[in-house]
């Protein structure tokens, strides 16, 4: 009879780093960097960890990295989705465990990249299967709304899940509705979802063929946040990025989504932050013309959510104390993380 055991694999995911931060932090210059710096070493391979960046088309209200940066480092989970395709945490998750599996069997190194906190805690701690969305209960949601105001359902969301609706402002409309579709159609809190493992080694088996039981997540990896010791550094970088967005093409760019069967405000991807401000400005308009009026207005309105999203990120960050802190506004700060990561390459062994 043919032996069919397989050999044992280590208890853990090969080494990679995690590099996470607000909007505007310099992230991505930041990935560039340790790639450019370890190439003598080590390849290096992005995986975005960026909930707007899988969508195609959205290039550049997501300041996506330019055809360069993406040509320069092999990059992953960018424009894997149309903006009509939804994509959750669970599948980043299975998506990302495949991937550090792949990127290492190559012998080099992954290095995860962004500010969906959501999708780090789902590589690392797990999520529960969350039940898909329902368009009917979210109409449904769209149209009490419309009534009584999304400050009113983030009230009704206190009454049946207080913990989600404590880390919810009452204007976050597309997590209070996510979070009320969720208990309507489990009669469970989001929150009861969060926290939980998910079974993310089922891809990654496939990949290298091998048992489920013998692939565990790294507990350890190296996870560098970058965050401003003064949050009005962090406040002018995001107006100075998205005046830039608005004189890049912003708003052509939106049009075009409009044209788009089937898109709307409320399709997750046009909520993203900027495109559902641009794309109420736009609702506006009766001509189809912004006035400096209506610009001025969205741009205040488009500052204000990304500082929304900033504070919403930072605090995620406080929960990882794991996290190795570098002031991403500090004149050395690049000189920081590269520090970092020598210091972590050399302590560990080779993958």
């Amino acid at each position: 009879m043919a032996n069919t055991e397989q050999s044992p694999l280590p208890p853990l995911l090969p080494r990679y780093i995690a590099l996470a931060g607000p909007t505007a932090s310099g992230k991505t210059a930041a990935a560039l960097a340790i790639a450019t710096h370890l190439q003598a070493k080590i390849p290096v391979e992005i995986i975005s960890v960026d909930s707007a960046l899988v969508y195609r088309g959205m290039d550049i209200g997501t300041a996506k990295p330019t055809a360069a940066e993406l040509g320069a480092v092999p990059h992953h989970l960018i424009d894997i989705r149309d903006p009509l395709q939804a994509y959750s945490a669970a599948e980043f998750a299975k998506d990302a465990t495949a991937l550090i599996h792949s990127i290492t069997a190559r012998g080099h190194l992954p290095v995860l990249v962004g500010g969906t906190m959501l999708y780090f805690k789902a590589l690392w701690e797990g999520l529960d299967d969350m039940p898909a969305a329902n368009p009917a209960i979210r109409a449904a949601l769209e149209r009490e709304a419309a009534a009584v105001g999304w400050p009113a359902m983030h009230r009704q969301l206190a009454m049946v899940d207080p913990i989600s609706a404590a880390r919810l402002q009452p204007t976050d409309a597309q997590r209070i509705q996510r979070a009320l579709e969720v208990y309507r159609i489990t009669s469970k809190p989001l929150s009861a979802f969060h926290g939980k493992r998910i079974a993310t080694d089922f891809i990654a088996s496939q990949a290298i063929n091998t048992p489920t039981t013998a692939i565990k997540l790294q507990q350890n990896p190296l996870t560098i946040s970058l965050e401003p010791q003064q949050r009005s550094w962090l406040h002018e970088r995001i107006a100075q990025r998205f005046d830039a967005m608005l004189a890049g093409g912003f708003e052509a760019e939106v049009r075009r989504l409009r044209v788009r069967t089937g898109l709307t405000v409320t399709t997750p991807a046009i909520r993203c932050v900027g495109y559902r401000q641009m794309w109420e400005a736009l609702d506006s308009v009766n001509d189809g013309i912004l006035d400096a009026a209506t610009l001025q207005s969205l741009r205040d309105k488009g500052i204000a959510a990304t500082r929304q999203l900033c504070k919403r990120q930072l605090t995620w960050l406080r929960s990882m104390p794991q996290r190795h802190i570098i002031a991403c506004d500090a004149p050395d700060s690049l000189a920081q993380v590269l520090q970092a990561v020598d210091t972590w390459v050399q302590s560990h062994s080779p993958i």
